[in-house]
Parts: C-alpha cells; structure tokens; sequence
C-alpha cells in the first residue's frame, strides 16, 4: 500500500469524521428548530369553531403573560376538559377536540405555550411545563382541580399531560382521567428512531421522559395510537401502555395514522370511556 493511497484513506477519513461531528453540533444547536413549529399566527375563536370560549390569560413562573382558551362545563357533575396540543400548529387547530367535549357537557381548557400563535417567549421542555402550571393554576383559581379536571395530551403534549399528572399525584390528589393521543416513551426514543446513526442521548436537552412517569399518574388512563403511525412509532405507545399501572385502557387503530386518529372514531371511542370512569365508585 503506497504513501499516496495512505493519504487519501486518512484525507477520506478525516472528512467523514469531520462532516459527522457538523451534523452532530448542528442537531445539538438546532434540535429545538425541529422539535417546535411555532409560526402559525394566533387564531380566533369563531375561526376555530369554538366562539363561545372564554380567553384567559396566565403568568407564568418567569415572568411571561400567555393565554388558553376556556369555557366551564355546561353539565356541573362534569369535569373540565384540559386540552395540551402537539409540537406544531396552535390551541385553534384543536378546537373541533374543545367542542367535542363541550357538546357533551363537559368543559374545556385549550392551553397555548410560549412562542405559540403569537405568545412571547421561547419553547423548551421546562418552559412548556412552567405554561401549564401556569394555566392549571388559572383554572384552579376559577374552582376546578384535581377530579374536576381530565388532562388530555397530544403528541408533544402527552408529554406535558403526564408530567402535570406526576405533579398533582405528588400533592396526594389525581385527576379524574388522564388520555394520551399518539404519545411516547420520550422524545429520544423518537428521535434515536429517527437519527440512529446519532448519539441522541447525549445531544438531547429536551427528554420529556414520560416513561419514568406514567407509573404514578394516579388515574385512569387511556391511550389511543393508530399503527401507521410514522411519526411516532405505535411500539412506543405500546411500551407506554405496559408501563403504565391499572385502570388503564388502549385502542390501538389498525388504519389510523399520526394525525388522522379522529377520522376513525377516536372521539366517539374517548367519551365513551370518560363515561365509564364516571360511573366507577
């Protein structure tokens, strides 16, 4: 093997070695930018179909004044609805989920994060936790908390629903049903789906680890994942699901994929379990 040969393996090498160490700072530098898709513009209520909402605004515990949207349940024995959206979009594009729980009776919050539909600041996992907090502690103020509430996370925002869950259970309360729509384990395990040529444990600063989690959430739990799910993998729903501690409940939707569940009867399939956990003693 010649000099020449030598040097053109080692240049090789080096170059590959130094484009794989710029795609890994840069997915460190930049993880957030494909984690958050936070330029929608803030919606309407009457755009979103839901005119007859209330909008509340909530400071959160470093300074910033966000917003949700909220109307008090119409039957009183009912629970509020408390609605943690995905990583894209706004609290609008979720208003048909608000209105399916409100034309049964029941209330809805639609919680905004920072950085969302026009909110100041910037988002990181902490930072979402902290607008939640903020807003359940709006509504506790109007009168609903622990078994008055059902928090109901999608995507991004199962993450935010098991975490607050963890939270009120660590006070010695539970609310009265926890739903999970497409959730997962944490967003490395999705991530390390997505980039296994890279150490993603190592790069992630955002974990939303809701499998440490789920195991005290203290409430009823459903989870619903459609299995042509590309976006997050029905298998870490499933592990979810295993982890998770009785009564719990699945419904795992052979055609359904990521952002589709709804069209194949998941919200007629949520309020039916909502009415069995109100019948439990």
């Amino acid at each position: 093997m010649g000099k020449g040969f030598r040097f053109v393996m080692i240049s090789v090498l080096v170059g590959v070695v130094f484009f794989y160490v710029v795609i890994a700072a840069s997915m460190y530098v930049f993880q957030r930018n494909l984690l958050y898709f936070t330029s929608a513009p803030k919606p309407t209520r009457e755009q979103s179909g839901v005119a007859d909402m209330s909008e509340l605004t909530f400071t959160t515990e470093d300074g910033l004044e966000l917003f949700a949207w909220f109307k008090p349940p119409s039957d009183p024995v009912k629970p509020v609805v408390v609605i943690f959206h995905g990583n894209a979009g706004t609290l609008g594009g979720r208003g048909f989920k608000a209105r399916l729980f409100m034309d049964q009776g029941y209330g809805a919050l639609l919680v905004e994060y920072r950085a969302y539909a026009n909110n100041p600041g910037s988002p990181t996992e902490q930072g979402l936790y902290a607008d939640a907090r903020a807003a359940l502690a709006q509504v506790k103020a109007l009168g609903y908390s622990g078994q008055n509430l059902v928090f109901y996370g999608e995507s991004l925002g199962t993450g935010v629903a098991t975490q607050m869950a963890s939270e009120v259970h660590e006070y010695g309360e539970s609310v009265a049903a926890v739903i999970l729509e497409a959730p997962f384990t944490s967003i490395t395990d999705v991530a390390a789906g997505r980039y296994p040529f890279l150490p993603v444990n190592l790069l992630a600063r955002d974990r939303f680890e809701s499998l440490a989690r789920i195991k005290v959430i203290g409430a009823p739990l459903l989870i619903v994942h459609g299995e042509r799910d590309r976006t997050v993998p029905i298998k870490l729903g499933k592990r979810l699901f295993d982890a998770a501690t009785a009564p719990k409940e699945h419904l795992w939707m052979a055609e359904a994929g990521h952002n589709d569940l709804f069209d194949f009867g998941v919200g007629e399939a949520v309020l039916a379990f909502l009415g069995r956990v109100r019948k439990q003693p």
